[in-house]
């Protein structure tokens, strides 16, 4: 090789090298820039009127100028932080969810609950708010318990069976004592001497054994002293029974869960976890498009039960009954099939890591507990 060559090439193969790496440091400032820089662009937010979550219409349906609520208040503190830009628009909940997952919208607000079904078609944030499912019933007239109480199989039973023991004794110890016990069968007539024998029986097994010294014979006594030791424990059991029975009776209802409403009218939110929950059930039920909706056919009477989660259902009801409304209509003390909810995010998208961090921050933070305690004092 020539000796002016061999510099020649070093010098080539140094500038090459050299572009190469030039290139390669540029395109790597290009890409750490586009992913910090994403607040620069306008990002697309839906929302779903979800009170006390997001209330974006007025009581009477007319959209509000500006939406409130917790989970704007969440979103406005994510965005600050982030310095995002975006545009925000209000949908029904399945047009919003079908919106994050075709892409047109980046981020979905509202009370939307995390679950695998919609884990398969778009990603979410970490929970902001946990809670579950829940049942609201009207409560029972006075006259519409005591129909109800008196007409209860079990009590009806119950007192049946008390008719026929007491009938049964009464007549043992008329057997028994009625030609020599002239203090406990004093009415001349047989027709009066049975009576007296019933009414015997039925005092026997309600109030208890009497004197022994009342009967004549030995069989008699030998008997009263076997129906004491046994008809302690009768009345006992009879006294719970009954108890039980006349509680039941003057109860809101007889719902104690979710299967106690398969024979039931029930009403839900359609596109809503609880909708999806009662179907899974085999549960059929009327759908409506929303809470205040449910809420006038229960106090209607069109349903018997509406299930919806538990936070939101006592909103509502406590909003209604503070302006006079839905007085009847209560939330049953059972939870059921537990509630997370997070931001909707459309599936890959880049925002994902950092609204978690920032969520996680206002979570934490004192105006966001004080933000709870407003909308969700005396629950």
């Amino acid at each position: 090789m020539p000796p002016l060559l061999r510099p020649l090439i070093k010098l080539c193969v140094f500038c090459y090298l050299y572009s190469m790496a030039s290139y390669s440091y540029s395109s790597s400032l290009v890409n750490i820039s586009s992913s910090v820089n994403i607040s620069s662009s306008v990002i697309n937010v839906g929302s779903y009127h979800c009170p006390p979550f997001v209330m974006s219409l007025h009581p009477d349906g007319r959209p509000q100028s500006t939406s409130t609520g917790l989970s704007i208040l969440l979103w406005q503190r994510i965005a600050n932080s982030l310095d995002l830009q975006y545009k925000m628009q209000n949908y029904a909940l399945q047009d919003l969810l079908d919106e994050i997952e075709t892409g047109n919208i980046e981020v979905g607000i509202s009370c939307i609950s995390i679950t695998p079904e919609r884990e398969l078609l778009m990603d979410f944030s970490h929970s902001f708010y946990e809670t579950h499912l829940a049942i609201a019933v009207k409560e029972k007239g006075y006259w519409r318990s005591f129909i109800q109480l008196i007409t209860n199989t079990t009590l009806l039973i119950v007192i049946g069976s008390i008719l026929l023991i007491a009938g049964f004794i009464g007549w043992v110890f008329y057997k028994l004592e009625h030609n020599v016990n002239e203090k406990l069968y004093s009415m001349s007539s047989k027709g009066a001497q049975w009576l007296e024998a019933f009414i015997l029986g039925l005092l026997f097994i309600t109030k208890g054994p009497f004197n022994y010294f009342e009967f004549k014979t030995l069989s008699g006594r030998v008997l009263t002293v076997l129906l004491g030791i046994t008809s302690t424990l009768f009345i006992a059991s009879i006294t719970a029974i009954l108890a039980s029975t006349f509680t039941l009776g003057l109860m809101h209802s007889d719902i104690k869960g979710p299967y106690d409403l398969i024979n039931l009218n029930v009403g839900a939110k359609i596109s809503t976890t609880s909708s999806l929950y009662l179907t899974n059930l085999g549960i059929v039920h009327q759908t409506f498009t929303s809470i205040d909706e449910m809420l006038m056919a229960l106090n209607n009477g069109e349903v018997d039960a509406i299930v919806d989660d538990d936070a939101i259902l006592k909103y509502k009801l406590k909003q209604a009954k503070q302006e006079g409304r839905y007085q009847h209509i209560s939330v049953l003390p059972y939870q059921f099939e537990k509630q997370n909810y997070g931001l909707a995010i459309k599936d890959n998208s880049p925002y994902t890591e950092q609204l978690n961090r920032a969520l996680l921050n206002v979570r934490q933070s004192p105006e966001w507990q004080q933000a709870l305690n407003q909308y969700f004092a005396d629950y």
